[in-house]
Protein backbone atom coordinates (compact mmCIF):
# COMPACT_ATOMS: atom_id res chain seq x y z
CA UNK A 1 0.00 0.00 0.00
CA UNK A 2 1.14 3.49 -0.84
CA UNK A 3 2.14 6.05 1.32
CA UNK A 4 -0.49 8.35 1.42
CA UNK A 5 2.30 11.61 2.03
CA UNK A 6 4.60 9.97 -0.62
CA UNK A 7 1.83 10.30 -3.14
CA UNK A 8 1.04 13.61 -2.66
CA UNK A 9 4.24 14.38 -3.02
CA UNK A 10 4.46 12.41 -6.63
CA UNK A 11 1.16 14.39 -7.17
CA UNK A 12 3.04 17.97 -6.60
CA UNK A 13 5.87 16.95 -8.55
CA UNK A 14 3.68 15.59 -11.63
CA UNK A 15 1.56 19.20 -11.27
CA UNK A 16 4.94 21.22 -11.14
CA UNK A 17 6.69 19.48 -13.80
CA UNK A 18 8.00 22.08 -16.35
CA UNK A 19 6.29 24.77 -15.33
CA UNK A 20 7.80 28.64 -14.96
CA UNK A 21 7.28 30.78 -11.91
CA UNK A 22 4.83 32.96 -14.04
CA UNK A 23 2.54 28.98 -14.68
CA UNK A 24 2.69 28.43 -11.44
CA UNK A 25 2.33 31.99 -9.48
CA UNK A 26 0.99 34.20 -12.34
CA UNK A 27 -2.35 35.81 -12.02
CA UNK A 28 -3.78 32.78 -14.21
CA UNK A 29 -0.89 30.33 -12.28
CA UNK A 30 -1.27 26.78 -10.96
CA UNK A 31 -1.65 28.49 -7.29
CA UNK A 32 -4.63 30.43 -8.05
CA UNK A 33 -6.24 27.65 -10.24
CA UNK A 34 -5.86 25.14 -7.16
CA UNK A 35 -7.37 27.10 -4.74
CA UNK A 36 -10.55 28.20 -6.99
CA UNK A 37 -10.77 24.44 -7.12
CA UNK A 38 -9.84 23.94 -3.17
CA UNK A 39 -12.22 26.32 -2.32
CA UNK A 40 -15.26 25.35 -4.09
CA UNK A 41 -15.06 21.10 -3.85
CA UNK A 42 -14.81 22.31 0.01
CA UNK A 43 -17.92 24.42 -0.43
CA UNK A 44 -19.80 21.11 -2.23
CA UNK A 45 -18.73 19.74 0.76
CA UNK A 46 -20.41 22.05 3.19
CA UNK A 47 -23.46 21.75 0.89
CA UNK A 48 -23.81 17.81 1.22
CA UNK A 49 -23.36 18.04 4.77
CA UNK A 50 -26.01 20.86 4.93
CA UNK A 51 -28.73 18.55 3.27
CA UNK A 52 -27.64 15.60 4.16
CA UNK A 53 -27.19 13.72 1.24
CA UNK A 54 -24.82 13.57 -1.88
CA UNK A 55 -25.53 15.24 -4.98
CA UNK A 56 -28.15 13.35 -7.40
CA UNK A 57 -28.55 11.24 -4.65
CA UNK A 58 -32.30 9.62 -4.51
CA UNK A 59 -32.26 10.59 -0.98
CA UNK A 60 -32.40 13.84 -1.25
CA UNK A 61 -36.41 13.17 -2.70
CA UNK A 62 -39.30 14.95 -0.71
CA UNK A 63 -36.79 16.18 1.64
CA UNK A 64 -37.86 19.92 1.39
CA UNK A 65 -34.84 21.18 0.37
CA UNK A 66 -31.97 20.73 -2.64
CA UNK A 67 -29.25 22.50 -4.53
CA UNK A 68 -30.30 25.20 -6.51
CA UNK A 69 -27.76 26.13 -9.11
CA UNK A 70 -24.58 28.59 -7.84
CA UNK A 71 -23.90 32.24 -7.74
CA UNK A 72 -20.91 33.83 -8.32
CA UNK A 73 -18.31 36.05 -6.35
CA UNK A 74 -15.20 37.46 -6.36
CA UNK A 75 -12.52 36.97 -3.98
CA UNK A 76 -9.40 39.08 -3.12
CA UNK A 77 -6.17 37.99 -1.82
CA UNK A 78 -2.53 37.40 -1.92
CA UNK A 79 -2.92 35.47 -5.17
CA UNK A 80 -5.06 38.47 -7.03
CA UNK A 81 -8.67 37.75 -7.19
CA UNK A 82 -10.23 34.78 -7.68
CA UNK A 83 -13.64 34.46 -9.40
CA UNK A 84 -15.88 31.14 -7.43
CA UNK A 85 -19.39 29.95 -7.98
CA UNK A 86 -20.94 29.76 -4.60
CA UNK A 87 -23.38 26.44 -4.32
CA UNK A 88 -26.97 27.43 -3.24
CA UNK A 89 -29.46 25.48 -1.79
CA UNK A 90 -33.49 26.40 -2.76
CA UNK A 91 -34.45 27.45 0.90
CA UNK A 92 -31.55 29.84 1.14
CA UNK A 93 -30.38 28.50 4.55
CA UNK A 94 -27.39 27.60 3.14
CA UNK A 95 -24.49 29.64 4.60
CA UNK A 96 -21.27 28.60 3.79
CA UNK A 97 -18.07 28.76 6.76
CA UNK A 98 -14.55 28.45 4.74
CA UNK A 99 -16.03 32.01 2.85
CA UNK A 100 -18.70 33.31 4.59
CA UNK A 101 -21.50 35.76 3.91
CA UNK A 102 -20.40 39.08 2.97
CA UNK A 103 -16.55 37.98 2.78
CA UNK A 104 -14.92 39.12 0.22
CA UNK A 105 -11.25 38.93 1.16
CA UNK A 106 -8.79 36.07 2.25
CA UNK A 107 -8.35 35.87 5.94
CA UNK A 108 -5.16 37.91 6.18
CA UNK A 109 -5.35 40.16 3.40
CA UNK A 110 -7.20 42.67 5.55
CA UNK A 111 -3.82 42.37 7.75
CA UNK A 112 -1.43 43.85 4.94
CA UNK A 113 -3.42 47.00 4.74
CA UNK A 114 -3.52 47.37 7.92
CA UNK A 115 0.22 46.86 8.09
CA UNK A 116 0.66 49.28 4.97
CA UNK A 117 -1.43 51.65 6.89
CA UNK A 118 0.52 51.74 10.53
CA UNK A 119 3.46 52.15 8.59
CA UNK A 120 2.31 55.84 6.95
CA UNK A 121 1.22 54.79 3.08
CA UNK A 122 -1.37 56.60 1.90
CA UNK A 123 -4.65 55.40 0.69
CA UNK A 124 -3.49 56.01 -2.79
CA UNK A 125 -0.01 54.28 -2.15
CA UNK A 126 -1.80 51.15 -0.67
CA UNK A 127 -4.02 50.90 -3.65
CA UNK A 128 -1.47 51.20 -6.39
CA UNK A 129 0.81 48.59 -4.00
CA UNK A 130 -1.60 45.82 -4.06
CA UNK A 131 -2.47 46.58 -7.75
CA UNK A 132 1.65 46.20 -8.83
CA UNK A 133 2.35 43.21 -5.88
CA UNK A 134 -1.03 41.36 -6.38
CA UNK A 135 -2.95 42.40 -9.06
CA UNK A 136 -6.03 43.39 -7.22
CA UNK A 137 -7.81 46.46 -7.24
CA UNK A 138 -8.96 48.36 -4.18
CA UNK A 139 -10.79 51.26 -3.65
CA UNK A 140 -10.00 53.93 -1.06
CA UNK A 141 -13.13 53.57 0.57
CA UNK A 142 -12.00 48.97 1.40
CA UNK A 143 -9.21 50.91 2.70
CA UNK A 144 -10.68 53.47 4.77
CA UNK A 145 -13.46 50.59 6.20
CA UNK A 146 -10.79 47.99 6.75
CA UNK A 147 -8.55 50.89 8.73
CA UNK A 148 -11.70 52.03 10.26
CA UNK A 149 -13.16 48.73 12.23
CA UNK A 150 -9.68 48.76 13.61
CA UNK A 151 -10.14 51.73 15.45
CA UNK A 152 -13.07 50.11 17.27
CA UNK A 153 -10.75 47.72 19.08
CA UNK A 154 -8.61 49.92 19.23
CA UNK A 155 -11.10 52.09 21.55
CA UNK A 156 -12.17 49.29 23.64
CA UNK A 157 -8.70 48.15 24.41
CA UNK A 158 -7.70 52.14 25.50
CA UNK A 159 -10.74 51.69 27.83
CA UNK A 160 -10.56 48.47 29.39
CA UNK A 161 -10.79 48.12 33.28
CA UNK A 162 -7.39 47.39 34.91
CA UNK A 163 -6.57 45.81 37.51
CA UNK A 164 -6.22 47.58 41.51
CA UNK A 165 -2.93 47.05 42.06
CA UNK A 166 0.29 47.17 40.04
CA UNK A 167 3.01 46.69 42.15
CA UNK A 168 5.75 48.26 39.24
CA UNK A 169 4.69 51.12 36.58
CA UNK A 170 7.10 51.64 34.36
CA UNK A 171 5.92 54.81 31.93
CA UNK A 172 7.68 56.40 29.30
CA UNK A 173 7.15 58.30 26.23
CA UNK A 174 8.52 57.83 22.40
CA UNK A 175 9.19 60.14 19.79
CA UNK A 176 8.23 58.28 16.63
CA UNK A 177 7.52 59.88 12.66
CA UNK A 178 4.39 59.89 12.18
CA UNK A 179 1.88 60.57 8.62
CA UNK A 180 -0.68 63.56 9.49
CA UNK A 181 -2.37 64.03 6.05
CA UNK A 182 0.45 65.17 3.34
CA UNK A 183 2.92 65.74 6.23
CA UNK A 184 5.41 63.81 8.13
CA UNK A 185 6.00 64.84 11.83
CA UNK A 186 7.20 64.16 15.26
CA UNK A 187 4.43 62.80 17.76
CA UNK A 188 5.43 61.43 21.22
CA UNK A 189 4.09 57.91 22.02
CA UNK A 190 2.97 57.55 25.26
CA UNK A 191 3.33 54.33 27.12
CA UNK A 192 2.48 53.14 30.82
CA UNK A 193 3.32 49.51 31.27
CA UNK A 194 2.41 47.50 35.14
CA UNK A 195 3.31 44.42 36.17
CA UNK A 196 1.02 42.94 37.89
CA UNK A 197 0.53 40.68 40.74
CA UNK A 198 1.24 37.57 39.21
CA UNK A 199 4.66 39.03 37.73
CA UNK A 200 2.91 39.45 34.05
CA UNK A 201 3.73 42.50 32.21
CA UNK A 202 0.75 44.22 30.77
CA UNK A 203 0.51 47.06 28.46
CA UNK A 204 -1.55 49.50 29.92
CA UNK A 205 -2.55 51.58 27.52
CA UNK A 206 -0.64 54.16 24.38
CA UNK A 207 -1.69 57.97 24.09
CA UNK A 208 -0.48 60.25 21.16
CA UNK A 209 1.12 64.07 22.04
CA UNK A 210 2.94 66.08 19.93
CA UNK A 211 5.59 66.38 22.96
CA UNK A 212 6.23 64.77 25.89
CA UNK A 213 4.88 66.20 29.25
CA UNK A 214 3.97 66.45 33.43
CA UNK A 215 0.84 67.98 32.45
CA UNK A 216 -0.39 65.20 29.81
CA UNK A 217 1.32 62.34 32.26
CA UNK A 218 -1.65 64.02 34.30
CA UNK A 219 -4.15 62.81 32.01
CA UNK A 220 -2.89 59.32 31.78
CA UNK A 221 -2.55 58.74 35.57
CA UNK A 222 -6.23 59.99 35.60
CA UNK A 223 -6.99 57.77 33.23
CA UNK A 224 -5.67 55.04 34.87
CA UNK A 225 -7.01 55.95 37.81
CA UNK A 226 -10.76 56.01 36.59
CA UNK A 227 -10.10 52.21 34.81
CA UNK A 228 -9.80 50.79 38.14
CA UNK A 229 -6.32 51.25 39.33
CA UNK A 230 -6.04 51.95 43.45
CA UNK A 231 -2.64 51.63 43.87
CA UNK A 232 0.69 52.15 42.37
CA UNK A 233 3.88 50.93 44.55
CA UNK A 234 6.56 51.57 42.37
CA UNK A 235 6.61 54.07 39.35
CA UNK A 236 9.35 53.97 37.09
CA UNK A 237 10.54 57.41 34.81
CA UNK A 238 12.88 59.02 33.32
CA UNK A 239 14.11 62.75 34.77
CA UNK A 240 11.10 64.27 33.22
CA UNK A 241 10.72 67.79 34.97
CA UNK A 242 7.54 68.01 37.23
CA UNK A 243 6.92 64.14 36.69
CA UNK A 244 7.23 62.99 40.57
CA UNK A 245 4.85 65.48 41.46
CA UNK A 246 2.66 64.18 39.03
CA UNK A 247 2.73 60.77 40.13
CA UNK A 248 2.05 61.66 43.54
CA UNK A 249 -0.72 63.92 42.91
CA UNK A 250 -2.87 61.16 41.95
CA UNK A 251 -1.58 57.81 43.50
CA UNK A 252 -0.25 59.64 47.23
CA UNK A 253 1.41 56.15 48.44
CA UNK A 254 3.46 55.47 45.41
CA UNK A 255 6.91 55.52 45.27
CA UNK A 256 9.22 56.99 42.65
CA UNK A 257 11.65 54.97 41.15
CA UNK A 258 13.80 57.02 38.87
CA UNK A 259 14.85 55.36 35.77
CA UNK A 260 19.01 54.13 35.96
CA UNK A 261 19.36 54.42 32.63
CA UNK A 262 18.45 57.44 31.69
CA UNK A 263 20.14 58.50 34.72
CA UNK A 264 23.11 56.97 32.82
CA UNK A 265 22.61 58.02 29.88
CA UNK A 266 22.50 61.58 31.21
CA UNK A 267 25.55 61.16 32.74
CA UNK A 268 27.34 60.34 30.00
CA UNK A 269 26.81 63.17 27.73
CA UNK A 270 29.41 64.96 29.87
CA UNK A 271 32.04 62.53 29.62
CA UNK A 272 34.43 62.62 26.70
CA UNK A 273 34.80 59.25 24.70
CA UNK A 274 38.63 58.25 26.06
CA UNK A 275 36.63 58.19 29.52
CA UNK A 276 33.35 56.66 29.65
CA UNK A 277 34.41 53.04 30.19
CA UNK A 278 36.41 54.03 33.30
CA UNK A 279 33.40 56.66 34.41
CA UNK A 280 31.03 53.99 33.48
CA UNK A 281 32.38 50.87 35.81
CA UNK A 282 32.17 54.01 38.53
CA UNK A 283 28.73 54.27 38.14
CA UNK A 284 27.87 50.81 38.44
CA UNK A 285 29.55 50.55 41.91
CA UNK A 286 26.76 53.29 42.66
CA UNK A 287 22.77 51.33 41.29
CA UNK A 288 24.63 47.95 41.64
CA UNK A 289 24.97 48.47 45.47
CA UNK A 290 23.52 46.08 47.38
CA UNK A 291 22.01 48.97 49.66
CA UNK A 292 20.91 52.62 49.99
CA UNK A 293 24.07 53.15 52.22
CA UNK A 294 26.54 51.83 50.24
CA UNK A 295 25.13 53.31 47.02
CA UNK A 296 25.49 56.54 48.83
CA UNK A 297 29.49 55.79 49.76
CA UNK A 298 29.78 54.36 46.24
CA UNK A 299 28.50 58.08 45.53
CA UNK A 300 30.93 59.75 47.25
CA UNK A 301 33.78 57.93 45.96
CA UNK A 302 32.58 58.80 42.85
CA UNK A 303 32.47 62.50 43.32
CA UNK A 304 35.97 62.80 44.63
CA UNK A 305 37.23 61.36 41.75
CA UNK A 306 35.60 62.72 39.06
CA UNK A 307 33.78 66.41 40.16
CA UNK A 308 37.06 68.23 39.42
CA UNK A 309 35.93 67.34 35.19
CA UNK A 310 32.38 66.21 35.45
CA UNK A 311 31.07 68.33 38.84
CA UNK A 312 27.75 67.99 37.30
CA UNK A 313 27.58 64.28 37.35
CA UNK A 314 27.32 63.73 41.29
CA UNK A 315 25.43 66.87 41.49
CA UNK A 316 22.24 65.25 38.96
CA UNK A 317 22.34 61.97 41.11
CA UNK A 318 22.66 64.14 44.25
CA UNK A 319 19.56 65.84 43.77
CA UNK A 320 17.53 62.89 42.83
CA UNK A 321 18.48 60.75 45.43
CA UNK A 322 15.72 60.07 46.81
CA UNK A 323 13.93 59.10 43.62
CA UNK A 324 16.82 56.95 42.52
CA UNK A 325 17.58 54.80 46.05
CA UNK A 326 13.57 53.64 45.77
CA UNK A 327 14.85 50.31 44.36
CA UNK A 328 17.14 49.82 47.36
CA UNK A 329 14.16 49.14 49.65
CA UNK A 330 12.56 46.15 48.04
CA UNK A 331 13.27 42.51 48.36
CA UNK A 332 14.60 40.39 45.26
Amino acid sequence: MSNPKNRAEELLDELIKDKSPEDLLGNEGLLKQLTKSLIERAMQGEMTHHLGYEKNSSLGNNTGNSRNGKSSKKLKGDFGTIDLEIPRDRNGSFEPQIIQKGQTRFTGFDDKIISMYSRGMTTREITQHLQEIYQVEVSADLISEVTDSVMTTVIEWQNRPLDKVYPILIMDALVVKVRDGHHVQNKSFYLALGINLQGTKEILGIWVERTEGAKFWLQILTDLKNRGVEDILIACVDGLKGFPDTIISVFPNAQVQLCIVHMVRNSLKWVSYKQKKELMIDLKAIYKSPSAEIAKKSLDDFSAKWDSQYPMISKSWRNNWESVISFFGQST
